[in-house]
């Protein structure tokens, strides 16, 4: 049996909307920096910085997949008149905690900042640190920008996330 036209509608509308679009991003962004970090060598506070982006890149999945399929309700506690709310609570500590890995990962980039010469023939993370701190700028831009859309939202009374 097809799809019926209102669930089907129902998905483009959501991945239309701003608030799609955004934890597309999110999505992407997240895993982009989770996935440079993994894929070389790391250590020390590098491990904090991997742990925020990959538990903010699973909350993220869930909540898209949840608002995607509009089972919000069946989340207790957080679901039904209450996902918006949590939703920016999600979106503003996402943002607070990828500010201080943005910290760490300009640390270490400074630190790693003497191997970017021509002539250092050892093995170097300045690229790496430098891309993951610019994952990092714009994943927290990202969830910035969604925390005060879901913030602005919630002022005017609305209750859904869409």
């Amino acid at each position: 049996m097809p799809p019926q036209p209102h669930v089907k509608r129902s998905f483009l509308e959501f991945l239309k909307s701003f608030i799609g679009i955004v934890r597309v991003l999110q999505i992407l962004l997240g895993a982009g920096l989770w996935v440079t970090i993994a894929a070389n060598k790391y250590e020390g506070s590098i491990h904090y910085v991997l742990f925020v982006a990959v538990l903010f890149w699973l909350l993220t999945l869930a909540i898209f997949i949840l608002t995607l399929l509009d089972k919000q309700d069946l989340v207790p506690v957080l679901g039904g008149e209450r996902w918006l709310l949590s939703n920016v609570i999600h979106d503003v500590a996402a943002t607070l905690l990828y500010l201080s890995t943005i910290g760490i990962m300009i640390y270490k980039t400074q630190k790693n900042s003497y191997c970017n010469l021509d002539v250092y023939k050892h093995h170097c993370l300045y690229k790496v640190y430098l891309t993951a701190s610019v994952f990092a700028c714009l994943t927290a831009g990202v969830y910035l920008l969604s925390a005060i859309y879901g913030s602005c939202r919630k002022c005017r009374g609305e209750r859904t996330v869409i």
